[in-house]
């Protein structure tokens, strides 16, 4: 599987070069897509074409799914593959939509966080009004806003909605020592981010918070005037988008009934709130020690000349949890990124010898899997 849709791009952005006009500099490749997942997925396309060209056959049936949605959370695979179960049948599904830590670190995904994504919005009188007149008589929705998301999470960092942990996962040991193995040290954090200092839950480590821990953020608010100059009112109304990042067997459609429920109780009763649901996707957590995985630790030290590691994904692909959950099929997810090549963001690009180092490990995978005991 890999998918070709791209998010927005253009010069306007602070890009470097036209993004979709690809260039070669300093053995990497720069355009929108190259590495999320354009070119990830033709590493998969040039290994078969080598596969065939060098042998006349590849050593196991391979079908390929391509998808141009999974940028807008791919509303209609999960349809399509429950439509065509019998049609996308296999053994074992293996996606390039991910990186690793560098070019000499390789990492195996083999978790994605889920999501339960809202929008909060408040309102309390019925048009924006003067402060001069009603400032101190009528509650301010801006103000009831802050309030309420200022009781999202409690002084530890920890999320303050009841019911939000009942279902998660614990990291078990072995989990615990692959996820030690890129973990991130503060310096590395502030240095990637530019953040004054690092932020969460004090009993997990900073790989742990990013990867393994549900999460709840805040993505954007809106209120009132933010126009030049002063305009002094009371806002009639104001909203919130609110992303949760799910783990283990969190189910995202429980997750919204508890934020809306909890929401909705600390709410005061001088304004008005209404939680809308806005996309949901499950998380997926798949057994590293399944012997598909395992051959893809053998392809990544034949092909790779590494030995991976075992990382959990903090993002999302629809895709993992759909043929995980509905069709019981190990997902492989074997990326050929790094985590500074720059996907969703300005300058992305792809270093063009991990692009080759992909082929070979991709090539290598087929005949593992050709000869792997089951």
């Amino acid at each position: 599987y890999g998918h070709y849709d791209v998010v927005p791009a253009s010069l306007e952005d602070g890009w470097d070069t036209e993004p979709f006009e690809p260039i070669e500099k300093d053995g990497k490749m720069y355009a929108r897509g190259v590495t999320d997942d354009k070119g990830q997925l033709f590493i998969h396309v040039k290994a078969l074409e080598s596969y065939l060209r060098t042998a006349g056959s590849a050593p196991v049936n391979v079908k390929m799914l391509l998808e141009g949605e999974e940028e807008v959370s791919s509303p209609n695979l999960r349809p399509f593959i429950e439509s065509h179960l019998d049609l996308l049948a296999a053994d074992v599904c293996v996606i390039s939509d991910s990186s690793m830590p560098s070019i000499d670190r390789p990492s195996i995904m083999h978790s994605l966080r889920g999501m339960t994504y809202i929008e909060v919005e408040v309102d309390g009188p019925h048009d924006d009004l003067h402060s001069g007149f009603y400032g101190g008589a009528v509650h301010n929705p801006a103000l009831a806003l802050a309030e309420i998301i200022s009781k999202l999470h409690n002084p530890d960092h920890s999320i303050a909605v009841p019911g939000f942990y009942d279902d998660v996962v614990p990291l078990a040991p072995d989990e615990r020592a692959e996820v030690a193995k890129t973990d991130m040290s503060e310096e590395e954090l502030l240095a990637a981010t530019g953040a004054p200092s690092q932020w969460g839950e004090a009993a997990y480590t900073i790989r742990e918070r990013v990867s393994a821990r549900p999460t709840l953020e805040i993505n954007g608010m809106g209120s009132g005037w933010t126009g030049p100059g002063p305009k002094t009112i009371i806002p009639q109304k104001a909203m919130a988008k609110i992303s949760c990042r799910l783990v283990g067997n969190q189910d995202p459609h429980k997750i919204y009934d508890h934020l809306k429920s909890y929401i909705e109780s600390i709410t005061p009763p001088t304004v008005r709130v209404e939680v809308r649901l806005l996309t949901t996707g499950e998380p997926a957590l798949i057994d590293f020690h399944l012997p598909e995985m395992q051959a893809a630790v053998r392809a990544y030290e034949k092909g790779w000349g590494h030995t991976p590691v075992f990382t959990r994904g903090g993002g999302s692909i629809p895709v993992v949890a759909d043929f995980y959950n509905l069709m019981n099929m190990p997902v492989v997810m074997m990326g050929y990124g790094l985590d500074t090549d720059g996907l969703h963001g300005t300058n992305e690009h792809l270093t063009i010898e991990m692009f080759h180092r992909g082929i070979e490990t991709a090539i290598v995978y087929l005949d593992e899997l050709a000869t792997m005991e089951r």
